[in-house]
């Protein structure tokens, strides 16, 4: 009679889940790989091209690191020059105020920072900046 209450214990009605983890697994791994080689410009499209003259908002990057060094572009700018290095980007009679947007590395000094902004803004631009680069 033991023999057969056992036999009633093991017969469960469950769901093995391990190979489940293992599929799940496969799945998230191959939309991982597939995901960073998507690249939504490799698609080439014919963009329409306005008839009338349209300013569009202009944006100048500027770059300073962390020896002070101060990049309008990819240019490398004394910041005693900088004021006339902007205007070629910025005209003062435009509609449209144009953007400088600052990049700065973290260990860069925050004055020369507030230097270029207060160029950019001399100027009649608005300005943004972002601090990369690690400590």
């Amino acid at each position: 009679m033991s023999l057969r209450k056992n036999r009633l214990r093991d017969n469960h009605n469950e769901v093995d889940a391990g190979p489940l983890n293992d599929i799940l697994f496969i799945l998230l791994m191959f939309f991982l790989m597939i995901s960073t080689l998507a690249n939504p410009n490799v698609i080439k499209m014919s963009v329409p091209k306005a008839k009338s003259d349209t300013k569009t908002k202009q944006s100048v990057v500027v770059s300073v690191d962390k020896e002070k060094h101060v990049y309008v572009g990819s240019k490398l700018v004394i910041m005693d020059s900088l004021e006339s290095a902007l205007k070629k980007y910025i005209n003062e009679g435009d509609s449209v105020k144009p953007a400088v947007v600052i990049n700065a590395d973290s260990s860069s000094a925050w004055g020369e920072i507030v230097k270029v902004m207060k160029v950019a803004r001399r100027l009649g631009a608005t300005t943004s900046a972002t601090v990369s680069g690690t400590e």
